[in-house]
């Protein structure tokens, strides 16, 4: 089950971000309430779940609805789902410790934590890029942002999803035409910060990055490429982004 941007049920939610974000409450409150009606599969009541939860006035009924998105992650239980287990049993234990319920809320503390570990992703796994490689060559960090004039990158980045590294692809700076490589990690990666738990619970996108390099094992030619338009939209998103990268 792959995260897709163009999903009915999360084109709703990321609308209903942006009301939140305009601090329009009430209205992005009816967009994930009509997300969870019109969810079909467990990926998207888990997704349409959460955010529900989020706007929940009385404890009980917050605590209800992560409970209802966390029944739906455990019956996915991928890598698309597994890096949201921390942040949902650490709010179900919130939850908890608010309701008095100290014993519960000591056993979901403890289940946030032990989440909280490294991926455990096996991949595939691919970097998108306009640089023309080798098999055998390795991607190492220390190269400029595609997102941040003169930000040099402590870390090399990767996802397990293809269409996600086409998406980097066509991004990235330079002339050459897009590439996407099979990559493996040499080293321990981690969940990229910069996308785990900003817009969506965990790490949906399966986005990592690494201080070690990677290794170039292959590439792939054939993935979903975005329209001129849907590029277009893209470049004018990352303009207007003001955050700091978590480098």
């Amino acid at each position: 089950m792959e995260f897709n941007p163009h999903n009915n049920v999360v084109k709703l939610c990321i609308q209903g971000i942006g009301l939140e974000e305009n601090g329009k409450a009430a209205e992005a409150d009816r967009l994930f309430l009509q997300a969870w009606k019109e969810a079909t599969n467990d990926f998207e009541k888990f997704l349409a779940a959460h955010y529900v939860a989020r706007h929940q006035k009385n404890v009980s009924d917050k605590l209800n609805w992560l409970e209802i998105a966390l029944q739906f992650a455990l019956r996915i239980n991928n890598d698309a789902v597994k890096s949201a287990f921390p942040s949902l049993y650490l709010n179900i234990a919130q939850c908890q410790e608010a309701l008095n319920k100290p014993g519960l809320a000591k056993k979901n503390y403890e289940l946030a934590t032990f989440f909280k570990d490294k991926p455990t992703d096996k991949g595939p796994f691919y970097h998108g890029t306009k640089a023309a490689l080798q098999v055998g060559d390795l991607l190492t960090a220390g190269g400029n942002s595609n997102y941040k004039a003169d930000l040099k990158m402590n870390h090399i980045y990767f996802t397990a999803l293809l269409n996600g590294a086409g998406l980097a692809a066509a991004l990235a700076n330079g002339d050459g035409r897009e590439r996407v490589y099979i990559v493996e990690p040499t080293g321990s990666f981690e969940n990229d910060p910069n996308v785990t738990d900003k817009k969506f619970p965990g790490n949906p996108t399966r986005s990592y990055r690494s201080e070690t390099p990677l290794k170039i094992v292959g590439e792939i030619t054939d993935w979903v490429r975005q329209t001129p338009d849907e590029l277009k939209k893209w470049r004018e998103k990352l303009a207007e982004n003001k955050g700091e990268i978590i480098n």
